[in-house]
This record gives C-alpha cells, structure tokens and sequence, in this order.
C-alpha cells in the first residue's frame, strides 16, 4: 500500500506517475488531476484534455487563449 500525496489515503490499489524525472502517488484519478493537471490561464479551470499551450502560457482552448489578448491560435475540430 502506498499513501496519495494528495489526500493522504493509504490504499491498496494506489498507483504511481512519473512525470520529469519525479515520481508521485495518488489513489485516484481525481487526486492526480488535482496535483497534475495545468490551469487555464484566463478561466481557471484545471486542463484535462489537449489544451493550448502559447509562449510558455496554458489555456484550456482557443478562446480563452484569445481572451487573453494571444493571436493566431485554432481549436482543431
């Protein structure tokens, strides 16, 4: 059993992420999300899916990236 870094369970079913030469321990998926996930620069919100990343900037899409005054940034449909 491994205890998260997130919410400190101590799980049997815990599992690790290795992410630029760091090792962490979460018992969920939600918990990983927490820790791992990016936040939108202009909403906030934590970044599950592809994302936009501009000038070292994160953005949860397109638009919020424009809201923030980038340019020349597409949602791929």
């Amino acid at each position: 059993m491994a205890r998260c870094e997130v919410c400190g369970n101590d799980y049997g079913m815990s599992f690790e992420v290795h992410a630029q030469g760091a090792v962490h321990v979460f018992d969920c998926f939600a918990c990983a999300i927490h820790r791992m996930a990016p936040i939108c620069e202009h909403c906030r919100c934590r970044i599950i899916g592809q994302g936009v990343e501009v000038e070292g900037h994160w953005y949860c899409g397109a638009h919020c990236s424009r809201a923030e005054g980038r340019v020349g940034i597409v949602d791929k449909v």
